[in-house]
């Protein structure tokens, strides 16, 4: 997995105290982010609310950009095992169908989604720090890729990268509305609904 935190601050192993401080500065960071915004959270209330002095903060992430970063590396690192997770079992039951082993993957990455959708919410309001928004499309990029190695793709031909990035933005997109949706009833059934349109739109033409 490709590593794009970038914090400012000292390494240290994330063992014993250090955990539990790091804890507590990103469940404060991710309730502040999403009452305020991140361009109005304040570091102070962050700190305030975890319990944990200032410059603990500015030690373990170097600042308020270090933080949201922190938070989606968590995000996205626990969406990758859940899906890995996911793949894993379906090839270990025998299922070997590329179109079966991508929707599968979806799904398991919709539900993470919805597990994680307080972070989810974050997302959609598009207000993250400098930067952020490339290091998303790096990583959407990398999506694209394994979901093309995954559907047995053809990476050189034009129309198969445009399939792939397709069913990609369906899946991304319907994560979004996971992230802004507060029924979980409503939530299945839009897992459920995406699923369906991903086997639609998976088979190849012809």
């Amino acid at each position: 997995m490709s590593g794009i935190v970038e914090f400012a601050g000292t390494e240290e192993a994330p063992t014993g105290q250090n955990r539990t401080v790091r804890s507590a500065l990103l469940d404060a960071a991710l309730e502040v982010f999403i009452e305020r915004g991140y361009a109005d959270a304040g570091l102070a209330e962050i700190a305030a609310r975890s319990g944990m002095p200032v410059g603990s903060l500015f030690q373990h992430y170097g600042g308020k950009r270090g933080l949201y970063l922190a938070l989606w590396e968590e995000f996205r690192e626990a969406q990758e095992r859940r899906t890995a997770a996911t793949l894993t079992a379906e090839r270990g039951r025998g299922v070997d169908d590329p179109i079966a082993l991508f929707v599968a993957g979806a799904r398991a990455y919709l539900e993470g989604a919805w597990d994680n959708r307080r972070f989810g919410r974050l997302l959609v309001e598009d207000d993250g720090p400098t930067g952020f928004d490339a290091l998303r499309r790096q990583w959407d990029r990398a999506w694209v890729r394994r979901n093309a190695r995954l559907l047995e793709v053809d990476e050189k031909r034009r129309a198969g990268r445009v399939r792939v990035r397709v069913l990609t933005t369906v899946i991304g997109g319907a994560a979004r509305e996971l992230g802004d949706c507060g029924d979980e009833t409503e939530a299945h059934e839009i897992v459920d609904e995406v699923c369906g349109i991903l086997i639609h739109l998976s088979a190849p033409p012809g």
